[in-house]
């Protein structure tokens, strides 16, 4: 077997399987935006952060434990990565909230990211077109649930991984 069950529950292999969660999902976010044309408001571009700050983490605890550093670094990476994904299930519960009208969004909740035009011609028209997508209304839903939605359980999850991983001795 090339990778045993030991190897990939051990420090190394949870630290790895979290960084490559957050490295897909951050993914997966931008390529729902770039390939499948859905802008993302301000909300969730906010929510990207913590995988954007939590992707070295992860990288940097991956390397700690590869190389044998004193396990107190790799464990403490970790444990940050776990904290760095429980905020981001805080982000995701308050967009989510906004999406099902449990609390008011932000006042100025419209995205930041620009079209790009088809027509430089028109570049005005555009402007009238081109409508930033609102914090209160969710682009899509799977199984009921939004991106926002999705991101609290992918977040939960890649804290839990994190965080078993800071568990183990080795």
């Amino acid at each position: 077997m090339l990778l045993s069950r030991d190897r990939l529950f051990s420090r190394t292999g949870l630290a790895t399987i979290a960084s490559l969660g957050i490295a897909g999902t951050v993914g997966a976010a931008l390529g729902f935006e770039h390939i499948g044309g859905y802008i993302p408001c301000a909300l969730c571009l906010i929510q990207r952060i913590p995988y954007y700050v939590g992707l070295p983490v992860g990288i940097l605890a991956v390397l700690a434990s590869w190389f044998g550093a004193p396990s107190w670094i790799s464990r403490g990476l970790l444990v940050v990565l776990g904290l760095i994904m429980v905020v981001s299930a805080g982000l995701g519960v308050y967009h989510a909230g906004v999406e099902w009208q449990f609390w008011a969004g932000p006042a100025d909740c419209s995205t930041s990211v620009n079209a790009v035009t088809t027509n430089a011609l028109d570049l005005l028209g555009d402007l009238d077109r081109v409508k930033p997508p609102s914090c209160s209304e969710a682009s899509l839903r799977v199984l009921g649930l939004s991106f926002a939605g999705w991101n609290v359980i992918t977040s939960l999850v890649l804290a839990g991984i994190a965080l078993a991983g800071a568990r183990r001795k080795a």
